[in-house]
């Protein structure tokens, strides 16, 4: 795999593993009301995403290991030109209920 290829989804992988760090022990109602918990936590989302979209410019044909690939660039794109509109509870599930998957798949890919 090319090193371009590699720091990219390194990106990824620090990334998730940073947000579940960051919410580690913390409960929706503790992440609402923390601006610079949900910043970060956008922040690494944007990250992943925008990862992901290099790594499709790149090698379109890896992405299909990862689940939901799309979901997570499109979740990007709403972060970044929606940012007045996003749903904590939305982000959250998607903390709790995909994250994990995203990480694992990377996982897989790196050496």
């Amino acid at each position: 795999m090319k090193d371009e290829l590699l720091a990219h989804f390194h990106d990824v992988l620090v990334s998730g593993r940073d947000v579940k760090k960051f919410v580690a022990n913390r409960a929706f109602d503790e992440y609402v009301s923390d601006d610079l918990l949900r910043n970060a936590v956008e922040r690494k989302f944007e990250i992943m995403g925008e990862a992901l979209n290099r790594i499709r410019r790149i090698n379109p044909e890896l992405l299909k290991q990862i689940r939901n690939c799309r979901d997570i660039i499109s979740f990007r794109n709403i972060l970044i030109h929606g940012y007045d509109n996003i749903d904590d509870l939305i982000v959250w599930g998607i903390i709790k209920e995909d994250l994990d998957e995203l990480i694992e798949d990377v996982e897989k890919l790196l050496p």
